[in-house]
Order: C-alpha cells, then sequence, then structure tokens
C-alpha cells in the first residue's frame, strides 16, 4: 500500500482556518484529496460520510473558520485518472505574484473536470504545484474561448477578488469576430439571460433571466464578417455568444448558438474554433488595490483567418 493509499484509509480530522475559510466543501475535499474522482467525492459528500462539526453537510457549504471536518477512509477501486503531461500551461501564465497568477488559456480546454473530463485547468495547475493549498478559479471561460484566465493562489486573495468582480471593479474585454457586417458604432446589448435546464447548458435571452449587459464595438469590418471588441458589463455564462445572436450577428464558429451551414464554410476557410478571445484583463490588486491590466495577443490560428478575410 503506497503512503497515499495509507493516508486515505484512516479518518482524517481537518480544523479550517482561515486561509480556507469561504471555500465550498466541494473545492476543499478536491484539492485534499487530490487524484480522487469527482465524482467519488459527490457521492460520499451526498450519502453523509463527510461530517463537519459532525453533521452532515452540503457539497456548496461554505466552511467557516474553526469548523472540524471529518474525512473517513477512503477506498476507491478504480484507478485514480492520470493527470496528462501539462507541464507546457507553467509557459502560459501571463502574470504572476503570491497572491494570483494569470494563464494564456488555450481554447479546446476546460476551465475545470466535470462532464467526462478528469482535468481542466484548475485541477492541472494543482498538479503541477502541489505545494499551492488554495489555487481557486477567480471566475470562468468557456471552454472554446482562449484568453486570460484569473486565478487565486490565497484564499483571502479569491474573496477580495470576487469582491471586486461583484462590485463592478474588473475589466474584461475580448476579441470576437461576428458573422455578417455590425453596421453603425458602438452599442450596448441589455438583455436578461436564462440558462435553460437542458443538458447542453443551452442559455437564451428571456424576461425571466439574469440581468446582463455587454457592450460591442466595432473595429473592422469585412465583406461578410464584422471584428469587435467586446467589454463585459456582466459575467453571465455564454454571455457574449447569446447577446451576438440577439444582435443577429453570431460569434463566427460558434457550435452551439450559431448556424450548422455558416459554421462549416468557416471551418473550409481554416476557423477551426469559436473565433473569441479573452484578450485583456484589469482588476485591482487583492493586497495593493493598485490596478493591474494584463493583456493576451491574439493567436495565430484567428490572426491567419483575419488575414485570409476580404475587406
Amino acid at each position: 500500500m503506497s503512503s497515499h493509499d495509507k493516508a486515505a484509509s484512516t479518518v482524517r480530522l481537518v480544523t479550517i482556518d482561515d486561509e480556507r475559510s469561504g471555500q465550498r466543501l466541494d473545492n476543499f475535499l478536491l484539492a485534499v484529496l487530490k487524484g480522487v474522482p469527482r465524482a467519488h467525492i459527490y457521492r460520499i459528500v451526498r450519502k453523509g460520510e463527510i461530517r463537519i462539526n459532525k453533521g452532515r453537510r452540503k457539497a456548496d457549504y461554505r466552511l467557516q473558520v474553526g469548523d472540524v471536518v471529518r474525512i473517513p477512509p477512503i477506498e476507491t477501486s478504480a484507478p485514480r485518472p492520470q493527470a496528462p503531461d501539462l507541464a507546457w500551461l507553467n509557459g502560459l501564465v501571463l502574470f504572476e505574484d503570491e497572491h494570483l497568477l494569470v494563464l494564456d488559456k488555450p481554447t479546446g480546454m476546460a476551465v475545470h473536470g466535470g462532464s467526462g473530463l478528469s482535468f481542466g485547468v484548475i485541477e492541472a495547475l494543482r498538479t503541477l504545484r502541489p505545494t499551492a493549498r488554495s489555487l481557486e478559479l477567480v471566475h470562468r471561460l468557456d471552454r472554446s474561448t482562449s484568453g486570460c484566465l484569473l486565478v487565486a493562489k490565497r484564499r483571502s486573495a479569491l474573496r477580495a477578488l470576487q469582491e471586486a468582480l461583484r462590485g463592478g471593479r474588473f475589466g474584461k474585454h475580448y476579441v470576437a469576430l461576428l458573422q455578417g457586417v455590425l453596421s453603425g458604432g458602438a452599442r450596448t446589448v441589455d438583455a436578461p439571460l436564462l440558462r435553460l435546464e437542458t443538458g447542453d447548458r443551452r442559455v437564451v435571452v428571456h424576461a425571466a433571466g439574469k440581468s446582463a449587459q455587454t457592450r460591442f464595438t466595432p473595429r473592422k469590418r469585412f465583406r461578410e464578417a464584422t471584428l469587435v471588441d467586446v467589454r463585459l458589463g456582466t459575467g453571465r455564462t455564454h454571455q457574449v455568444r447569446v447577446h451576438a445572436v440577439h444582435l443577429g450577428c453570431p460569434v463566427a464558429g460558434d457550435e452551439r448558438y450559431g448556424d450548422p451551414k455558416v459554421n462549416a464554410v468557416w471551418r473550409e476557410r481554416g476557423l477551426a474554433r469559436l473565433f473569441l478571445h479573452a484578450a485583456r484583463l484589469s482588476f485591482p490588486h487583492p493586497l495593493t488595490g493598485v490596478t493591474v491590466e494584463v493583456e493576451s495577443p491574439l493567436p495565430k490560428d484567428l490572426t491567419r483567418v483575419l488575414e485570409s478575410l476580404d475587406a
């Protein structure tokens, strides 16, 4: 039996300190029980095998200072998933200090595991940096979107950054190529978004949805498309993509909300992905309050598509 298996086969009592305070129970367990499948962790929480102060809690419970978490022996017969070789992610760090890091997320990589994926960006970073106790996503990007992704390295930093995010002190700037010619100047789409209870996580504009604002500024018009700068006023799931459809100009290469026939034409032109890139992120530093600005250049595959278009 390996040392990891020995540790996993005995009861553990963990007292929550200030650094862990506010963390969701499921995220805490995923960090502490490295290598244990996500589905197994959620199962033992549902069955009440995880106890907090001798009581049962749900996976979304926020831990408090002084909470005592009882972790039972973890026995899994299936082999633990092995992380692929993701050391190359270290080369995509755009900014880093002892409180946070900004990663230049590649397209096609989910920000977290789930839906059949063992590893996303956050799991990969935790594997690459085993001594980092509190790596957490501050916000999310769609799997098909590339660009700036902010990760907190301390719980205190996460709390401060999420407070700034809720307070509107974040600047999220994207570059997108929209299908069709968007005439006129900049305009703001203010349309509530509702996430449907379906398996494909589809989002629609609906009066019952959550408030959402997106500002589109045309940057260059081509014969059949428009390159735009996008600034988010809120951070809803699929916000840019759904608001672009609301304008009548879907994001080029959008397999979920776009036209399949049009997407087939884009693939022939060399666009094999969603043309949406998180180009710039600005936020107050969690310790100093000084504004941090980080930029990610447009990926080469998207640049080549632009070069192929007729103005």
